[in-house]
């Protein structure tokens, strides 16, 4: 595959399960971050918090006009789900991964990979920012 014109990192959480949550997400192009996100989203669990950032990310690059994208995120499930290895089971997840496979779908080159904690620090850092917003 070649070089993605973008590289987003994505990163939801939420403290207690379900609990407060945040998502972060960090968008490169060229190796320099164009643009970042640090949303609160109330109370949900950590799943949808780490879809929404999924889709928050996949709108944004498509808004930027890019057409081959790369998603890095610490979210084994939510990479196994978008990879078709794993089947989407929680009822209320599925409106948000038949979201996020649509946003996908837009994309010319789309790929999804996991990638280690300590690889996705600002995306982490701006997803608790976040959450730290929430009163």
């Amino acid at each position: 595959m070649p070089e993605p014109e973008l590289i987003i990192y994505t990163d939801g959480g939420a403290r207690g399960n379900p609990g407060p949550a945040g998502i972060g997400v960090v968008l490169l192009r060229d190796g320099r971050s164009v643009l970042t996100v640090s949303e609160p989203l109330g109370v949900t669990t950590n799943n949808v918090a780490e879809y929404t950032a999924l889709v928050t990310g996949l709108e944004k690059g498509l808004s930027m006009g890019c057409r081959s994208v790369e998603v890095r995120t610490d979210s084994e499930l939510v990479v196994r789900q978008m990879n078709g290895q794993y089947r989407v089971k929680n009822e209320g997840l599925k409106p948000l991964f038949e979201k996020a496979r649509g946003l996908a779908a837009r994309y010319a080159s789309f790929r999804i990979v996991h990638v280690r904690r300590e690889l996705n620090k600002e995306a982490d850092r701006l997803a608790n920012q976040a959450m730290d917003r929430i009163t």
